[in-house]
C-alpha cells in the first residue's frame, strides 16, 4: 500500500492535472458535454499507455544509448524540480511544450486527446524518467502489479479531473487553481530533490565500495 500511495502521489504531482484544467477548458470551450467526456476519457487512456510503455521499456532505451540509471535519475530530478519551482513561483509555462502553431491546430481539431493534452502537457520527461527509475528499483511481480495499479489510478484521476474541468474552473477560479498548483509545486520540488540526493548517495557508495 505504501508503494502504491508513493507512486500515485509522485505521478499525480508531476503530471499535475489540476494545472491542465485551464488549458483543457480553453481547448474544449465550444465542445458539447459528451465530446468533453470523450476527450477526457481518451486523454486518460493515452496517458496510461504512454506511462506503461515508459515503465516497461524505458530501461531498454537507456541501455541502448548507454545511459546509466543514476544519470537518468539526476536528469529526471532536475527536470522535476525545475517544473515544481516554476509551479511554486507562478512562472510555469501554461503551454507545457506546446507552441502557438500546435495550439492553433489543436483548437481546430476535434481530437486533442493525444496531442497536446496527453503529451506533452501531462505525460512529459519528468513522469517518464520517474517511471523508468521506479522500474529499476521495483521489478518484482508484486511490485510491478502495484505500480500498474498506481498508474491506472492516476489515469482515472486524470479522467475525473478533466471531466470536471469546467466545473472546477468555475468553483476554484483562477486564484484557486494557482494556489493548488503552488502547493503541488512544493511537493514536486521535494520529489525532484529526493531523486537527485538518492542518486548522488548511490554513486558515492558505489565508488567508495570499489
Amino acid at each position: 500500500m505504501e508503494l502504491f500511495i508513493y507512486l500515485f502521489a509522485a505521478l499525480f504531482s508531476v503530471l499535475n492535472p489540476i494545472g491542465t484544467v485551464p488549458i483543457f477548458v480553453g481547448l474544449t470551450m465550444d465542445d458539447s458535454k459528451s465530446e468533453r467526456s470523450r476527450i477526457s476519457l481518451w486523454t486518460a487512456i493515452n496517458v496510461f499507455i504512454i506511462l506503461i510503455i515508459s515503465f516497461f521499456f524505458g530501461e531498454y532505451v537507456l541501455t541502448f544509448f548507454g545511459i546509466s540509471i543514476e544519470a537518468l535519475r539526476i536528469a529526471g530530478g532536475i527536470i522535476i524540480a525545475t517544473s515544481g519551482f516554476s509551479l511554486l513561483t507562478g512562472n510555469f509555462n501554461k503551454k507545457r511544450g506546446v507552441n502557438k502553431k500546435v495550439e492553433n491546430d489543436a483548437q481546430r481539431r476535434n481530437d486533442i486527446a493525444l496531442t497536446p493534452l496527453a503529451i506533452p502537457m501531462l505525460a512529459g520527461p519528468g513522469s517518464i524518467s520517474l517511471l523508468i527509475a521506479f522500474y529499476h528499483e521495483h521489478n518484482t511481480l508484486s511490485d510491478i502489479i502495484i505500480c500498474i495499479l498506481a498508474i491506472l489510478a492516476v489515469a482515472i484521476a486524470i479522467f475525473i479531473t478533466l471531466r470536471s474541468a469546467h466545473y472546477l474552473a468555475k468553483i476554484l477560479g483562477a486564484s484557486g487553481i494557482v494556489a493548488i498548483s503552488r502547493i503541488v509545486g512544493f511537493i514536486v520540488i521535494a520529489i525532484g530533490i529526493q531523486y537527485i540526493i538518492s542518486s548522488i548517495i548511490t554513486i558515492v557508495q558505489t565508488n567508495f565500495m570499489k
